[in-house]
């Protein structure tokens, strides 16, 4: 099986890299940390629309871009190099069965372990993707939702009791929501370890670049090998849409995020763990998106099923 790139699916990258790149560099990550999770930027969310972010894997004949899961993987991946805020993924597997989340126009977040992002910045809560009476209106589930001190100051989180209409929701198309969280994970993986490198070759000690020293070596070795075996199990995911790979994806992104970042952390030394670097913003995102696909045991539990079951995959 082929999961190299082809041309289109470069393209599609590049030009989604470069919107967001252009749209949420570094200043306005900085501006939307400065929030606290306050204010979602809707007129962003609207060029994310307009752009088929989130109606990317609708139908033509529905006003989308009739592509597939490993199209909307390569956009993930580029919203996680950013740290783009916001219900990404609830928002896009929304996107043709509530009104307004294709074109960005709506908000749409989702209870995924009782937790859910963005609650009061959202319009709907949505739950079940079998069944589009499962939305309900944000501001009904807020009342009586429980705020909580998120790690991550890009990414506001409330518990919802399960007396709530929206406390029995499992969480919207759930293979989906863990692969597309295992892409903007993978995203911050490969973000962290390119600023790990860059450091590695512009700090000087002792008269030479730090990459010079085994350890930093090692250090940077062990990013990429990480990022790599994800991107490969993140990849064929997406081609597969096997539950098993999903949940063999998942860890290893997950993996490759937390890691990665805390790695970078130590690339950086001190100046890394103050407030004025994004390093510690990436490793705070990967382990806030970690806790969304569910505790790390059930994927566990679901590789190990299928190697008792021994169908060899």
């Amino acid at each position: 099986m082929d999961f190299r790139l082809t041309e289109d699916q470069r393209a599609l990258r590049d030009g989604v890299r470069a919107l967001l790149t252009g749209r949420f560099g570094p200043e306005a990550l900085r501006a939307a940390v400065a929030r606290g999770g306050r204010g979602l930027d809707r007129a962003l969310w609207r060029e994310l629309g307009a752009a088929g972010f989130f109606s990317l894997r609708l139908p033509e004949a529905d006003g989308g871009a009739g592509l597939g899961l490993p199209e909307a993987v390569l956009a993930f991946e580029e919203a996680g190099r950013v740290l783009l805020p916001g219900p990404l993924v609830a928002t896009h597997l929304a996107a043709g069965r509530v009104a307004g989340a294709a074109d960005g126009e709506t908000v749409v977040t989702a209870v995924h372990g009782g937790l859910v992002e963005w609650l009061d910045e959202s319009d709907t809560v949505w739950g079940d993707a079998g069944d589009p009476s499962g939305a309900v209106a944000a501001g009904a589930v807020a009342a009586g939702a429980v705020p909580l001190t998120s790690v991550d100051p890009l990414t506001p989180l409330h518990r919802i009791p399960e007396d709530l209409p929206a406390g029995r929701f499992a969480g919207p198309a759930d293979a989906l929501a863990v692969l597309l969280t295992a892409a903007e994970q993978l995203g911050n993986a490969a973000r962290t370890c390119e600023a790990a490198v860059q450091h590695a070759r512009t700090r000087e000690q002792f008269g030479q670049p730090i990459g010079a020293f085994q350890a930093v070596k090692h250090l940077c070795a062990g990013m990429l090998v990480r990022v790599e075996l994800a991107r490969a199990a993140v990849y064929a995911a997406a081609v597969t849409a096997d539950p098993v790979d999903i949940a063999a994806a998942r860890l290893l992104a997950d993996d490759a995020a937390v890691r990665g970042a805390r790695d970078c952390l130590q690339v950086h030394g001190g100046m890394g763990f103050t407030w004025e670097s994004d390093v510690h913003l990436y490793l705070k995102r990967a382990w806030v998106r970690a806790r969304r696909g569910g505790p790390v045991t059930e994927s566990e539990d679901v590789l190990a099923e299928d190697l008792i079951a021994g169908t060899g995959r």
